[in-house]
């Protein structure tokens, strides 16, 4: 027997508000809670219009963006996980840790790309 979760089972446009109003809390909660999302946020603030600024080509400023955007989610990603890991337990743990800096260096790499996209589009 397969066992599903009670959270899931709308269909529809019920389904898509629901994960609508779940999108919207989780952006709430890691502005909130999360000081790194925040400092990703205003890198974004910084960047994206700067992208309209420069004489770049179009898919160009599209791929500046883009990654700009790849570092919140990635940053979503890492404070999920850093909060899961939290809730199954505080205790020290190598496992734990090993979680939380995996999900850190996810984030390290989205910045090297930032750095590195931008760096390769406007100084070619």
């Amino acid at each position: 027997m397969t066992q599903y979760s009670p959270y899931k089972g709308k269909n529809g446009i019920k389904r898509i508000l629901n994960a609508t109003g779940y999108s919207i809390a989780g952006f709430k909660a890691a502005f909130s809670h999360e000081a790194a999302f925040r400092q990703i946020l205003l890198l974004n603030v910084i960047l994206i219009p700067i992208s309209f600024l420069v004489h770049v080509s179009a898919v160009e400023q599209a791929l500046m963006i883009a990654v700009c955007l790849l570092a919140i989610i990635v940053e979503l990603f890492n404070s999920a996980i850093e909060a899961v890991v939290d809730r199954v337990s505080l205790e020290k743990n190598p496992l734990s840790k090993n979680a939380k800096d995996m999900g850190s260096a996810a984030q390290f790499v989205s910045l090297a790309i930032i750095f590195f996209t931008w760096m390769i589009i406007l100084f070619r």
